[in-house]
Protein backbone atom coordinates (compact mmCIF):
# COMPACT_ATOMS: atom_id res chain seq x y z
CA UNK A 1 0.00 0.00 0.00
CA UNK A 2 2.12 2.26 -1.07
CA UNK A 3 2.73 4.04 -4.88
CA UNK A 4 6.59 4.34 -3.91
CA UNK A 5 9.25 3.45 -1.95
CA UNK A 6 9.35 4.97 1.29
CA UNK A 7 12.60 6.93 2.10
CA UNK A 8 13.70 6.86 -1.22
CA UNK A 9 13.93 10.78 -2.84
CA UNK A 10 12.00 10.97 -6.34
CA UNK A 11 15.17 11.57 -8.49
CA UNK A 12 16.38 8.31 -6.93
CA UNK A 13 13.56 6.32 -7.11
CA UNK A 14 13.00 7.60 -10.97
CA UNK A 15 16.28 6.68 -11.80
CA UNK A 16 15.89 3.32 -10.38
CA UNK A 17 12.75 2.50 -12.23
CA UNK A 18 14.59 3.66 -15.29
CA UNK A 19 16.91 1.14 -15.17
CA UNK A 20 15.12 -1.78 -13.50
CA UNK A 21 11.26 -1.55 -14.62
CA UNK A 22 9.90 -3.74 -16.66
CA UNK A 23 6.20 -3.49 -16.10
CA UNK A 24 3.56 -5.08 -18.35
CA UNK A 25 1.03 -2.84 -20.24
CA UNK A 26 -1.48 -3.88 -19.10
CA UNK A 27 -0.28 -3.65 -15.20
CA UNK A 28 0.88 0.12 -16.08
CA UNK A 29 -2.89 0.94 -17.70
CA UNK A 30 -4.28 -0.27 -14.18
CA UNK A 31 -1.55 2.14 -12.10
CA UNK A 32 -2.67 4.85 -14.12
CA UNK A 33 -6.43 4.16 -13.60
CA UNK A 34 -5.52 3.55 -9.67
CA UNK A 35 -3.84 6.90 -9.69
CA UNK A 36 -7.40 8.42 -10.47
CA UNK A 37 -9.06 6.48 -7.32
CA UNK A 38 -10.57 8.34 -4.04
CA UNK A 39 -7.92 5.19 -1.92
CA UNK A 40 -4.80 5.22 -4.50
CA UNK A 41 -2.37 5.40 -1.79
CA UNK A 42 -3.46 1.21 -1.07
CA UNK A 43 -1.79 0.55 -4.71
CA UNK A 44 1.30 -1.00 -4.33
CA UNK A 45 4.34 0.55 -6.02
CA UNK A 46 5.52 -0.91 -9.45
CA UNK A 47 8.78 -2.17 -8.04
CA UNK A 48 7.25 -4.13 -5.47
CA UNK A 49 5.24 -5.86 -7.77
CA UNK A 50 8.26 -6.72 -10.19
CA UNK A 51 10.01 -7.54 -6.85
CA UNK A 52 7.05 -10.46 -6.11
CA UNK A 53 6.73 -11.47 -9.70
CA UNK A 54 10.01 -12.31 -9.38
CA UNK A 55 10.01 -14.32 -6.04
CA UNK A 56 6.78 -15.98 -7.37
CA UNK A 57 9.11 -17.38 -10.20
CA UNK A 58 11.95 -18.71 -7.91
CA UNK A 59 9.74 -20.52 -6.18
CA UNK A 60 8.55 -22.06 -9.02
CA UNK A 61 4.93 -21.29 -7.63
CA UNK A 62 1.42 -22.58 -9.21
CA UNK A 63 -0.84 -21.45 -6.17
CA UNK A 64 -0.90 -18.25 -4.70
CA UNK A 65 -3.32 -16.51 -2.17
CA UNK A 66 -3.69 -12.94 -2.47
CA UNK A 67 -5.12 -11.05 0.61
CA UNK A 68 -6.81 -7.75 -0.26
CA UNK A 69 -7.74 -7.22 -3.62
CA UNK A 70 -8.55 -3.56 -4.34
CA UNK A 71 -8.17 -3.03 -7.52
CA UNK A 72 -5.98 -6.03 -8.92
CA UNK A 73 -2.67 -5.30 -9.13
CA UNK A 74 -0.85 -7.76 -6.65
CA UNK A 75 -2.72 -10.21 -8.19
CA UNK A 76 -2.63 -9.17 -11.80
CA UNK A 77 1.11 -9.14 -11.44
CA UNK A 78 1.30 -12.96 -9.70
CA UNK A 79 -0.83 -14.02 -11.77
CA UNK A 80 1.26 -12.64 -15.18
CA UNK A 81 4.56 -14.63 -13.43
CA UNK A 82 2.69 -18.02 -12.75
CA UNK A 83 2.52 -21.03 -15.48
CA UNK A 84 -0.67 -20.63 -17.55
CA UNK A 85 -1.75 -23.78 -15.02
CA UNK A 86 -0.98 -21.70 -11.87
CA UNK A 87 -3.58 -20.26 -9.68
CA UNK A 88 -4.23 -16.84 -7.34
CA UNK A 89 -7.01 -16.95 -4.64
CA UNK A 90 -7.75 -13.80 -4.70
CA UNK A 91 -9.87 -12.85 -0.95
CA UNK A 92 -11.55 -9.31 -0.93
CA UNK A 93 -14.81 -8.38 0.22
CA UNK A 94 -15.39 -5.01 -2.14
CA UNK A 95 -17.79 -6.04 -5.46
CA UNK A 96 -16.42 -2.04 -6.51
CA UNK A 97 -13.09 -2.62 -6.32
CA UNK A 98 -12.64 -6.17 -7.93
CA UNK A 99 -14.76 -5.24 -10.99
CA UNK A 100 -11.91 -2.54 -11.98
CA UNK A 101 -9.56 -5.65 -11.19
CA UNK A 102 -11.80 -8.47 -13.28
CA UNK A 103 -11.58 -5.99 -16.12
CA UNK A 104 -7.77 -6.18 -16.10
CA UNK A 105 -7.47 -9.84 -15.43
CA UNK A 106 -9.30 -9.67 -18.95
CA UNK A 107 -7.45 -7.61 -20.47
CA UNK A 108 -4.16 -9.05 -19.71
CA UNK A 109 -5.96 -12.66 -20.43
CA UNK A 110 -5.09 -14.38 -17.53
CA UNK A 111 -8.28 -14.12 -15.85
CA UNK A 112 -8.27 -17.93 -15.78
CA UNK A 113 -5.76 -18.20 -12.96
CA UNK A 114 -7.44 -15.60 -10.63
CA UNK A 115 -10.26 -17.54 -8.54
CA UNK A 116 -12.20 -14.01 -6.75
CA UNK A 117 -13.70 -15.09 -3.05
CA UNK A 118 -16.04 -12.06 -2.37
CA UNK A 119 -16.32 -12.33 1.31
CA UNK A 120 -14.53 -11.37 4.55
CA UNK A 121 -11.05 -12.79 3.73
CA UNK A 122 -10.88 -14.76 7.22
CA UNK A 123 -13.67 -16.98 6.17
CA UNK A 124 -12.08 -18.02 2.71
CA UNK A 125 -8.76 -18.47 4.19
CA UNK A 126 -10.72 -20.78 7.22
CA UNK A 127 -12.73 -22.41 4.43
CA UNK A 128 -9.51 -23.42 2.78
CA UNK A 129 -8.24 -24.91 5.76
CA UNK A 130 -11.50 -26.95 6.18
CA UNK A 131 -11.43 -28.05 2.82
CA UNK A 132 -8.52 -29.88 3.59
CA UNK A 133 -5.65 -26.89 1.41
CA UNK A 134 -3.70 -26.58 4.11
CA UNK A 135 0.32 -27.27 3.52
CA UNK A 136 -0.51 -26.61 -0.86
CA UNK A 137 0.16 -22.97 -1.26
CA UNK A 138 3.80 -21.75 -2.45
CA UNK A 139 3.26 -17.85 -2.05
CA UNK A 140 0.69 -15.74 -0.05
CA UNK A 141 0.58 -11.95 -0.07
CA UNK A 142 -0.97 -9.66 2.93
CA UNK A 143 -1.94 -6.27 2.01
CA UNK A 144 -5.88 -6.06 4.12
CA UNK A 145 -7.26 -4.56 7.07
CA UNK A 146 -3.87 -3.88 9.30
CA UNK A 147 -5.94 -5.01 13.28
CA UNK A 148 -6.34 -8.72 11.57
CA UNK A 149 -2.80 -8.97 9.86
CA UNK A 150 -2.13 -11.46 12.98
CA UNK A 151 -4.50 -13.76 11.99
CA UNK A 152 -4.06 -13.43 8.27
CA UNK A 153 -0.81 -14.55 8.60
CA UNK A 154 -1.78 -17.66 10.76
CA UNK A 155 -3.87 -18.53 8.07
CA UNK A 156 -1.39 -18.24 5.43
CA UNK A 157 1.26 -20.10 7.01
CA UNK A 158 -0.91 -22.88 7.88
CA UNK A 159 -1.72 -22.53 4.20
CA UNK A 160 1.73 -22.54 2.66
CA UNK A 161 3.72 -25.55 2.30
CA UNK A 162 7.21 -25.64 3.45
CA UNK A 163 9.66 -23.56 1.94
CA UNK A 164 6.69 -21.28 0.71
CA UNK A 165 7.11 -17.72 1.39
CA UNK A 166 4.40 -15.13 2.78
CA UNK A 167 5.35 -11.73 1.88
CA UNK A 168 3.46 -8.80 4.15
CA UNK A 169 3.17 -5.28 3.07
CA UNK A 170 3.16 -1.96 5.05
CA UNK A 171 5.08 -3.33 8.12
CA UNK A 172 6.73 0.13 8.19
CA UNK A 173 3.16 2.13 8.24
CA UNK A 174 4.96 5.30 6.69
CA UNK A 175 7.38 5.68 9.56
CA UNK A 176 4.58 5.81 12.21
CA UNK A 177 5.65 2.08 13.46
CA UNK A 178 8.60 4.44 14.86
CA UNK A 179 6.38 7.62 15.80
CA UNK A 180 5.76 6.92 19.80
CA UNK A 181 3.13 9.64 19.62
CA UNK A 182 1.00 7.58 17.24
CA UNK A 183 -1.31 5.31 18.81
CA UNK A 184 -3.84 4.80 16.46
CA UNK A 185 -4.91 0.94 16.45
CA UNK A 186 -3.51 -0.09 13.31
CA UNK A 187 -0.06 1.23 14.14
CA UNK A 188 -0.05 -0.15 17.71
CA UNK A 189 -1.17 -3.29 15.56
CA UNK A 190 1.32 -3.16 12.87
CA UNK A 191 4.53 -2.70 15.86
CA UNK A 192 3.12 -6.22 17.48
CA UNK A 193 3.07 -8.03 14.70
CA UNK A 194 6.50 -7.08 13.49
CA UNK A 195 7.74 -8.37 16.89
CA UNK A 196 5.74 -11.52 17.09
CA UNK A 197 7.07 -12.50 13.36
CA UNK A 198 10.70 -11.04 14.75
CA UNK A 199 10.35 -13.92 17.17
CA UNK A 200 8.67 -16.56 15.27
CA UNK A 201 10.79 -19.27 14.86
CA UNK A 202 8.09 -21.04 12.57
CA UNK A 203 9.96 -19.19 9.62
CA UNK A 204 13.10 -16.84 8.39
CA UNK A 205 12.24 -13.82 7.85
CA UNK A 206 13.75 -10.54 6.21
CA UNK A 207 12.15 -7.21 6.14
CA UNK A 208 13.21 -4.85 3.67
CA UNK A 209 12.52 -0.94 2.97
CA UNK A 210 10.80 -1.45 -0.44
CA UNK A 211 8.07 0.49 -1.02
CA UNK A 212 6.07 1.23 2.59
CA UNK A 213 7.86 -1.78 3.82
CA UNK A 214 7.44 -5.57 3.21
CA UNK A 215 8.55 -8.23 5.26
CA UNK A 216 9.21 -11.66 3.61
CA UNK A 217 8.59 -14.74 5.94
CA UNK A 218 9.75 -18.17 4.48
CA UNK A 219 8.37 -21.33 6.23
CA UNK A 220 10.53 -23.88 7.66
Amino acid sequence: MSKESFGVDNRLYEYLLSVSLREHEVLAKLRQETSQHSASIMQISADQGQFMALLVKLLGAKKTLDIGVFTGYSSLVVALALPESGTVIACDRDPQCTKIARRYWELAGVAHKVDLRLAPALDTLDQLIADGESGSFDFAFIDADKLNYSNYYERALTLLRPGGIVAIDNVLWFGGVVDPDDTDKRTVAIREFNQKLHQDNRVEICMLAIADGLTLALKH
